[in-house]
């Protein structure tokens, strides 16, 4: 067992079983070999995966309320942390959003393996998503490292419901992106970004940004990848 990933999953009131433990590390098993043969993750070496990965993951239980939700993990890539998660919280409901369509294999094995029955993959890109079905339907949108956050609030706003939450994880530029980002996230029908410093051993400047949905999103955004590439919604 992982000290560490108990300690952090304990703040959130939860109580890592065995057979969770042995999830977590199967996952980065999985992770770590996949990587060998396609690109999924730059941390290759098994310590660092268990900080940067699974115990990184984990420090978004708390702002994760309790209840059957659904949550969205947008950029998934190599599946953190949508997939961490998953394991920690299996009362939950998990979308994981990666349009490209190896890492979206590689997700849909690993759930397979993992015996995931709350999960689910769309291979689509996070704007095409927000014009489905599936909009405005999640209580939770997560993301990591996958854009600044002007682009990831209008990637995922449009996904969360009114009374949801998008949750970013950022890192020390976070200060720099909010006061651009402001514009887009009021038009996005968000409110004031809260910042949450994370006490991760090991590890400096890691923020959880918190945006609640209190308005409806406009039926315009997410724009079109094709005709938006480089230009941010408030320029």
């Amino acid at each position: 067992m992982n000290s560490l990933w108990t300690d952090i999953s304990q703040r959130a009131d939860i109580k890592l079983s065995d057979e969770q433990h042995i999830s977590l590390s199967r996952y980065l098993d999985l992770l770590l070999q996949a990587n060998e043969k396609m690109n999924l993750t730059r941390i290759t070496e098994r310590a660092a995966a268990e900080l940067n990965h699974i115990a990184d993951a984990l420090t978004l239980l708390p702002f994760i309320p309790i209840g059957s939700l659904k949550v969205a993990d947008v950029g998934s890539g190599g599946g953190v942390p949508g997939i961490p998660l998953a394991i920690a919280r299996p009362d939950l409901q998990f979308t994981l959003i990666e349009s490209t369509k190896k890492k979206a294999a590689f997700l849909r094995d690993t759930i397979h393996s993992l015996k995931l029955e709350n999960v689910k993959v769309i291979d689509q890109r996070a704007e095409e998503v927000g014009h489905t079905d599936l909009r405005k339907t999640f209580d939770v949108v997560i993301a990591r490292a996958v854009g600044q956050l002007i682009w990831i609030a209008e990637w995922c706003l449009p996904l969360a419901k009114k009374g949801g939450k998008v949750l970013a994880m950022k890192g020390a530029k976070v200060h720099e992106e909010i006061p651009p980002a402001l514009k887009a996230i009021h038009l996005l029908g968000g409110a004031d970004p809260i910042v949450h410093p994370v006490d991760l051993p090991g590890t400096e400047h890691h923020v959880i940004v918190e945006i609640k949905k209190i308005e409806k999103t406009d039926s315009r955004y997410p724009r079109n990848p094709t005709t938006t590439k480089g230009k941010p919604l408030s320029a």
